[in-house]
């Protein structure tokens, strides 16, 4: 449950990115004003200057009329989308602000041990004949071996009980792993996911992402599962 912190500040987030996707909306239409105004003062000038023994022909006058609309239904089309792209972007960011403090899934191959327990996941294109985790210490050397059997095609989760191979209980902490899934004896690609909490959202130039555990910069479209 999101508490009333959370609320708080995906409200504040929301508000200023709607007053950024106003200013936006204001500029464009500024600009429009603007392209529309200098044109049409241009072809004032070149009415009152024009040879009156040679003056404008009217198809010139109502060309360059034509081209002002069309410029101008341009630049409204554009400030059109700008609008409904800031728009999304706000709801994308509002969306994302109410995943702070929940657990997701990502593609990654993290795992943090925390009082004897800690979990993960994977992603598969086809259903398996069994799956493998194998978990690696900072220095890269195997701590524990997982055979998870037949496996289904989509997501699937596991999770470590904090022992070594040997029984004994590993040290909570930072870990590697990783995934290895078999078909009749062929090895299928697969995709591991890192567990993690959302802490925190981000709006910038490559869109709405969030940071989770120690990972940052994740984009929404990375996020496979909420937890």
């Amino acid at each position: 449950m999101i508490n009333p912190t959370q609320n708080t500040d995906a409200a504040a987030l929301f508000a200023s990115m709607n007053a950024t996707a106003n200013a936006s909306s204001s500029a464009a239409a500024s600009s429009a004003a603007g392209t529309q105004d200098r044109f049409l003062k241009l072809l004032v000038t070149q009415m009152k200057n024009q040879d009156p023994l040679n003056p404008m022909d009217n198809a010139q006058v109502t060309s360059q009329m034509a081209q002002l609309s069309t410029v101008s239904g341009i630049d409204k089309l554009n400030a059109t989308l700008q609008a409904l792209s800031d728009s999304m972007s706000a709801g994308q960011s509002m969306q994302a602000a109410s995943m702070i403090g929940h657990g997701v899934l990502v593609p990654g191959k993290g795992i943090d041990l925390a009082n004897g327990s800690a979990v993960g996941g994977f992603d598969l294109p086809q259903s398996v004949d069994n799956v493998k985790i194998s978990i690696n210490d900072k220095a890269g050397a195997l701590v524990r071996t997982i055979q998870l059997g037949a496996q289904p095609v989509g997501m699937g989760h596991w999770q470590w009980d904090g022992r070594n191979d040997a029984g004994a209980n590993a040290a909570d902490g930072s870990y590697t792993f990783t995934v290895d899934a078999t078909q009749a004896g062929k090895n299928v690609g697969v995709t591991g996911l890192q567990f993690g909490m959302v802490n925190s959202v981000s709006q910038g130039k490559q869109g709405v992402t969030l940071s989770v555990g120690q990972m940052d910069g994740i984009a929404m479209s990375q996020v496979k599962q909420i937890l």
